[in-house]
């Protein structure tokens, strides 16, 4: 079993630190089902500059494979954040480089290359819409977050991609229960395999159209934790993880109990989470420049981390 990121990579600089840490959707992804014993690699546009090394050394240093992944002249984006009462602010986002931000086309070889993958993960940051249907065409699995942002759940977005997603990942920390339920419904009605909310504290509901599936959160001190950076991305990959090994197919029902059990062990990554600097460590100092941005003074450690035992 494997697992391919394909699309967004950034830079989240914490302004409270001084530190630049890499991250994207889809990095997360790869990184966290590595992490968690599958294969796994990504596959998009790195910058040439000092930030985009940076990424891929981090890649790197956590066993993920970048190797069919391309290079482009250019400024890697970068997501300006800082922490507050252990929560992950958002304060600003530069794009990056035109270049950078154009996506990688899927050729023949690269989409011989995605199919190999047990999943392949995208999000609605990586403007890979157009590769969707001739992805799940080729055979791997496809899960794909569509965030918490209306623009990305509006009908004619949800039908331009649910049918070509086995999973779909909402983020529904700001609705109600009845709310979350009817967007699932709505996911999958619009031809999604499945749909997956996360409710942050209210847990997570899980529905593939015959059954649903709620699970707790794991609720963290907050004196203790270190960010919420990366926990629906560590959700969400505990979450498809823990589905792969119980046999996750297109088209397969699967028991109540093997999507409570995938709900847990999703809540159980998230919890994990916590306890990490940014997406997965590997920081480095922010450069000092005239406009407080842009370079990087470092490269990323060996990226150790020490989650707490169950």
């Amino acid at each position: 079993m494997n697992v391919l990121g394909f699309g967004d990579n950034t830079i989240d600089r914490f302004v409270d630190r001084g530190t630049d840490y890499p991250g994207g959707n889809c990095v997360n992804v790869a990184v966290y089902a590595r992490r968690l014993g599958l294969d796994a690699a990504y596959l998009g546009v790195f910058g040439d500059d000092d930030l985009g090394a940076s990424l891929r050394t981090a890649l790197a240093a956590q066993g993920v494979a970048t190797d069919r992944s391309v290079v482009r002249h250019g400024e890697t984006s970068v997501s300006t954040l800082h922490v507050r009462d252990g929560d992950r602010v958002f304060l600003g986002y530069d794009p990056g480089g035109e270049a950078v931000r154009e996506p990688l086309a899927l050729t023949p070889e690269l989409l011989a290359y995605a199919a190999s993958f047990s999943l392949v993960h995208s999000s609605v940051y990586s403007h890979t819409e157009a590769d969707l249907a001739p992805l799940a065409a080729a055979g791997p699995l496809v899960s794909f977050d569509f965030s918490d942002e209306d623009e990305f759940r509006t009908p004619a977005y949800l039908d331009r991609v649910c049918p070509h997603v086995d999973l779909a990942l909402l983020s529904c920390s700001h609705l109600d229960e009845a709310a979350t339920r009817a967007l699932l419904a709505e996911a999958v009605r619009r031809g999604a395999g499945m749909a997956l909310a996360t409710r942050g504290l209210n847990g997570a509901i899980a529905y593939d159209g015959r059954t649903t599936a709620a699970a707790p959160a794991r609720a963290a001190d907050p004196a203790s934790l270190s960010d919420t950076m990366g926990c629906g991305d560590a959700f969400l990959a505990g979450f498809v993880v823990s589905l792969l090994h119980h046999g996750w197919s297109r088209g397969v029902s699967l028991p109540p109990e093997v999507l409570g059990r995938a709900l847990h062990q999703g809540a159980r990554a998230a919890y994990q989470q916590c306890f990490i600097e940014a997406a997965f460590g590997c920081g480095w100092p922010t450069a000092p420049g005239p406009d407080g941005d842009r370079a990087a003074t470092g490269r990323p450690g060996n990226g150790e981390v020490h989650a707490p035992a169950e």
